[in-house]
């Protein structure tokens, strides 16, 4: 019986309390009077203790009050029953919740005196139950209870959730209620009823059985109970079918000995014929003057075939017998390699002796009386015995009725009058009937080592069939009764039946009785899951117990789904009503706990809750934290007020610290700045690009300075899709061909004319935008300058030997170089007669690290000079310049 503590009585019921109470639910306290008694205390000096109903709180929890208690550093927390493991520490967040197992509650509203009982670790035997006196009881989660009624055991109902007030369970529940039995839920597959499920969801075996579900028996148990095998039992009939009849009772060989019997000291006692092996195994070695027969025993003759060592021989080859050494003064014989013969016994006188006599050097003397033939005058001098004596350890020795040889156990041999051995596995053998003319091949064992069986008159490893080991000597094979094929422990317990019936409990039935099931022969019980069964297995029944009601899969289970309930007319599982989250039986006023939030259970029906002072249901408890604290009224004057306590109705106001970035939150942080960086400035270039070859395009159409076929795009798409480089082709510019359209004709483009030459590819795009830009510069230069005169002359122009320069091209230059005054004196310089010292304003300030062309005024005569007069530009590398946007 599990030890659960239980309430024999209402007459110590706590009386009503009329001292403030305070309890919370983690987001609200509740002040008033209450005795409920389910949860953790939390005190801290200065202020009024709280009792802290099943939840989690942390710091940022309502109210005000709350928050400051948990967060107090001299708090301390007094558990109720059932809430040890929740008062350890103070750390947050708090958990708390109710250990597995049961708490029990004289009142309603989970108040009065408590107990608590966790889950047994062993089942709870069937025939048991604990009677319960209680009008409330919390569940821990994934837990159930098996009750009854205590006035009859008819009825059985499972309950999964806390019950704030058994008045309020339906009408056909069994009350007052009795405990049948206490598990979780969690074990996947269900635990057999030889087990019970822990919270862990681990299957806790009962005494005897085992397994994941303790669904059989361990080694040396036996039956549907697993019983434990009859003591000093070596072997039984074990397991969920096993009889429990021992097979073997000869102790185990614990000294390592082959061939001969452990003693008590852990020592070894070697069969005749068998010594200790040179690698150290006991007994497995044939002794000096024995040798192996095929039958595996160490003898100095065969049971079958004489194959022993011969009289004279102290060693003999295994199998043939042939002697490898003879005894002293012994000459192997040359037609008989098997023999050693004897010295022969001569006088001095030359004279030989005859059989029964010997040579005492000058007389032949007689033998003993024991002696056949001898090599001296003592018994311990023959070679070979007297008739009715045998040669044993050099003395000759008489045999009894059963042919053993005094003092010893060994058998007598009439062929080679000597003591033999008895076998292998034998201890100890007879002759019946011994006479003159019996053989070895008569000999029977009348003992055997341990792990053997006698079995007409020779030792086997188990009993043949039809017959049972002895339960008189754990030894002979007996014969079973004439009406049984097998048995066991007697000859009248059968296993098999004769004349095709079946063993049921040890007698031959025509059929199997209930609760067994018939295999090879026999009626083995069912699994103790099962009513009726299939097989031995637990998943192979056919009807179930009424513990375990639920056939599902061949399983009998003690109980359905948390929303379903066992109907016994259909004998199948059915869904509760949807209001309900576990049930009795159907219909909405069968409910045993409410599956909205919002409902509470009246009479077995959810109904919505009349929660008071904003109060709401408490989630796990199925009652209105107003209902378990009784505010007064503020227009009762009889009511006494309670006392103020500050932040109970506040929020929590807590500013959460900023926790400090981690060194892998940081890094992220800057790779992902710098990735978005990088980013953007690659989209910027880009668009940068666009834009100027979109302008650089535009640019030229306006001035028609890259007129480009659809012949050459189609060139160039050719020589991109197979890979080939940009053609090098000569395109006049733009600006050169309109200008000079009259002197097309003489000044044609050739290989050794560098003009033409040094217009190539995407290179000299910009080389014709340049010039077709300073061209017309030079226009409006002509325009500026024909609006002035210069009195100080004309400036003298450097002729360069270019003379491939076009004509009008030259007239231009000369006109320009005699009438340009840019670079003359000054108006200042022309009055005064004093040179500047500063540069002409038009004119900007020179350096000398820089070249000419590149310091030069834009509109300065040796700007204008260098342009006119000066070489184009040569041929580019290919390599320099701005990128093709054709390949962009």
């Amino acid at each position: 019986m599990v030890a659960i503590p239980v309430l024999l009585s209402l007459s110590n019921l706590a009386t009503v309390n009329t001292t403030s109470s305070i309890i919370c639910t983690a987001g609200q306290c509740l002040q008033g009077y209450s005795n409920t008694s389910i949860g953790v205390t939390i005190s801290v000096p200065g202020s009024p203790p709280a009792l802290l109903l099943p939840g989690q709180y942390t710091s940022t929890t309502d109210p005000q009050l709350l928050h400051n208690l948990l967060t107090s550093s001299s708090a301390t927390l007094s558990p109720s029953p059932g809430f040890k493991s929740s008062a350890q520490s103070l750390t947050l967040p708090l958990n708390i919740a109710q250990e597995p197992g049961l708490s029990i509650y004289s009142d309603p509203l989970y108040s009065g005196q408590p107990a608590f009982t966790s889950i047994p670790s062993a089942p709870i035997p069937a025939n048991s139950s604990t009677p319960l006196t209680l009008h409330s009881l919390a569940l821990s989660s994934n837990l159930y209870i098996a009750v009854t009624s205590t006035a009859s055991n008819t009825s059985r109902l499972i309950i999964w959730d806390s019950i704030p007030d058994t008045a309020q369970l339906p009408s056909s529940a069994p009350l007052p209620l009795t405990l049948l039995s206490l598990e979780s839920s969690a074990c996947s597959p269900p635990c057999a009823s030889s087990g019970i499920c822990t919270a862990s969801g681990t299957c806790a075996c009962a005494p005897g059985f085992t397994g994941p579900s303790c669904e059989t028996c361990q080694a040396g148990f036996f039956g549907p109970g697993c019983a434990k095998c009859p003591s000093g039992c070596t072997k039984c009939d074990d397991g969920p079918t096993g009889s429990g009849r021992c097979l073997d009772t000869t102790p185990a060989n614990t000294c390592n000995c082959l061939n001969g019997v452990c003693n008590a000291d852990g020592s070894c006692t070697c069969t005749t014929g068998f010594t200790t092996a040179s690698n150290g195994t006991a007994c497995s070695q044939c002794a000096p003057g024995f040798f192996l027969t095929s039958n595996g025993d160490c003898s100095s003759a065969s049971d079958f075939i004489l194959l022993f060592c011969q009289i004279g021989c102290t060693s003999c080859t295994d199998g043939t017998g042939v002697c490898t050494t003879c005894k002293s003064g012994f000459t192997p014989d040359a037609n008989d390699r098997t023999k050693c013969n004897p010295p022969p016994s001569i006088t001095s006188s030359g004279t030989t002796c005859p059989p029964g006599a010997f040579s005492d050097g000058t007389n032949c003397t007689p033998c003993s009386s024991s002696c056949k033939t001898c090599t001296g005058g003592t018994s311990n001098d023959c070679v070979e015995c007297a008739s009715g004596t045998y040669l044993f350890n050099g003395a000759c020795v008489s045999a009894d009725a059963n042919g053993v040889c005094a003092g010893s156990a060994l058998i007598a041999d009439n062929n080679k009058l000597e003591c033999d051995s008895c076998g292998a596995k034998c201890t100890s053998c007879k002759i019946p009937n011994f006479s003159s003319i019996s053989t070895v091949n008569q000999l029977q064992c009348t003992g055997c080592i341990p792990g053997f069986f006698l079995s007409n008159g020779k030792c086997v490893e188990s009993c043949p069939s039809g017959t049972f080991v002895s339960p008189q000597d754990n030894l002979t094979c007996t014969a079973c009764d004439s009406s049984c094929s097998t048995c066991a422990g007697s000859s009248t317990f059968c296993l098999t039946c004769a004349s095709n019936q079946l063993a049921s409990s040890g007698k031959c039935v025509p059929t199997c009785p209930s609760n067994t099931f018939s295999s090879s022969g026999s009626c083995l019980p069912c699994h103790a899951d099962c009513t009726t069964c299939s097989g031995a297995s637990f998943t192979q029944c056919s009807s179930c117990p009424s513990s375990r009601p639920v056939l599902t899969n061949g399983r009998c289970l003690p109980t359905c789904s948390k929303t379903q309930f066992f109907d016994p007319t259909s004998s199948s599982c059915l869904p509760c009503d949807a209001s309900c989250s576990s049930c009795a039986g159907s219909g909405p006023s069968q409910c045993l706990a409410c599956s909205a939030p919002n409902t509470v259970l009246r009479a077995g029906a959810c109904v919505p809750a009349q929660c008071h002072q904003s109060t709401t249901v408490i989630p796990g408890l199925g009652a209105c934290l107003s209902e378990l604290v009784s505010v007064p009224s503020s227009t009762d004057p009889s009511a006494a007020p309670l006392p103020s306590v500050s932040g109970i109705d506040t929020p929590t106001a807590v500013s959460a610290p900023r926790r400090p970035l981690a060194w892998w939150e940081i890094l992220l942080m800057t790779l992902g700045c710098a990735f978005i960086f990088v980013v953007v400035l690659w989209l910027w270039r880009r668009r940068a690009r666009k834009q100027r070859a979109q302008r650089t395009t535009q640019f030229a159409q306006q001035r028609r300075l890259d007129p480009v076929g659809w012949r050459w795009r189609l060139i160039r798409f050719g020589e991109k899709l197979f890979g080939h480089r940009a053609s090098r082709r000569e395109r006049q510019p733009a600006a050169y061909n309109h200008n000079n359209h009259n002197d097309k004709q003489q000044h044609r483009p050739t290989i050794s004319d560098p003009i033409g030459l040094r217009v190539e590819g995407e290179t000299m795009r910009l080389a014709n935008m340049r010039a077709a830009e300073e061209a017309r510069d030079a226009r409006d230069m002509d325009k500026l300058l024909a609006n002035y005169e210069y009195p100080r002359g004309e400036v003298r122009v450097q002729h360069h030997h270019h003379h491939h320069h076009l004509h009008n091209q030259h007239e231009r230059q000369t006109s320009l170089s005699s009438t340009s005054t840019l670079s003359a004196p000054s108006l200042y310089s022309q009055v005064t007669g004093n040179p500047r010292r500063a540069p002409v304003p038009k004119e900007p300030v020179k350096s000398s690290s820089t070249t000419k062309r590149d310091i030069t005024s834009r509109f300065s005569t040796s700007t204008i000079d260098d342009y006119y007069l000066n070489d184009a530009p040569t041929k580019l590398d290919s390599k320099a310049g701005s990128k093709n946007p054709f390949w962009r």
